[in-house]
């Protein structure tokens, strides 16, 4: 069974890059911006939430840090779909085989 995430649980990587990686470590942005050989500019928009994390930016992550780009972009999906789930209701869209099926627990109920 899947459980579903409340969506204020979705936090964007960015924001937890910044928060569990660099500042406990006091590292600047500039210092990871000139590591990872990209700008400051790319590497500010992603910890402040305004750029989504790339594969490669997640693969630059992992070399630099240890921690797993699967991780980093499961994360990122997650806190997108999260986003998306807020508006869902903005989209009208009905079942393309007529009645749309919602699951419930581990099974799909009309």
């Amino acid at each position: 069974m899947a459980l579903k995430m409340h969506s204020s649980l979705a936090v964007h990587v960015g924001d937890w890059i910044k928060t569990e990686l660099l500042e406990p470590h006091n590292i600047r942005v500039n210092a990871v911006a000139e590591h990872f050989g990209v700008s400051r500019q790319s590497i500010s928009a992603l910890l402040n939430g305004r750029a989504r994390l790339s594969a490669e930016m997640a693969i630059r992550f992992e070399k630099a840090f240890g921690i797993s780009a699967e991780t980093l972009m499961r994360m990122q999906s997650t806190f997108d779909l999260a986003q998306a789930r807020i508006h869902a209701g903005d989209l009208e869209i009905s079942g393309f085989f007529g009645q749309v099926q919602k699951p419930v627990g581990n099974r799909v109920s009309q």
